[in-house]
């Protein structure tokens, strides 16, 4: 069995959450793997992001901006959405949303319709609720916490056997990288794996389960 086969089987056997989620059931401070309909590798539901936050105890809020906040400036993973969805309907709507409107200048320099970014960010919401679930593994030590998330993507971007459907929407993104790498990533790709080591060390520091649990895919 490879690295990626153990990781996907023991990720897999986490307990497993979706939208609508109850904070109380979401450590503070964690790794994130989504999961996505329709996506499968080594026989289980297959990894299609990782994730975490650099400020203490912020997991959950990080959770809620990507599940939640309609504000595509505010997670990127919204934004990727947001991108293949307009990409795959060649909606020229698309190189406004790329425009990042967070600062006070921006907004003022880049007047846009509200309306339909209001619009698509719905659409984004209503995609990443109805279509991804989550697992949590808690880490609570920042440096170990995003070592262990570097090499997971690592690890899975490497991995020719983490092939997406046909299907999947990352495959209509403008986005090189997420096209081929198969994650809804574009940073830490083909880098330094786990090793056994590592997934050790991972499995050991996640002594942390949630009280919600719901084992559908």
């Amino acid at each position: 069995m490879t690295v990626c086969e153990a990781l996907h089987h023991w990720a897999n056997s986490q307990p497993v959450l979706r939208f609508p989620f109850d904070d109380a059931s979401i450590p503070l401070n964690a790794i994130y793997v989504l999961f996505e309909q329709g996506e499968v590798a080594h026989g289980a539901k297959r990894i299609v992001r990782v994730g975490t936050h650099t400020g203490t105890g912020q997991l959950r809020s990080r959770l809620r901006q990507h599940f939640l906040v309609e504000n595509k400036d505010r997670s990127i993973f919204r934004k990727n959405i947001g991108r293949a969805l307009l990409n795959r309907d060649h909606d020229p709507f698309l190189p406004t949303w790329d425009l990042d409107r967070t600062s006070r200048l921006a907004r003022e320099t880049h007047i846009i319709d509200l309306a339909r970014q209001s619009a698509i960010e719905a659409l984004v919401s209503k995609y990443i609720q109805e279509h991804f679930t989550f697992i949590a593994l808690r880490v609570d030590n920042k440096t170990q916490r995003l070592g262990l998330e570097s090499k997971m993507i690592s690890t899975v971007s490497l991995c020719e056997e983490c092939q997406p459907s046909t299907k999947w929407l990352g495959l209509c993104s403008p986005k090189d990288k997420i096209r081929t790498s198969g994650l809804w990533l574009v940073n830490e790709l083909y880098k330094e794996p786990l090793s056994i080591e590592h997934l050790e060390l991972l499995r050991s520091a996640c002594s942390w389960a949630p009280a919600a649990v719901d084992q559908g895919a």
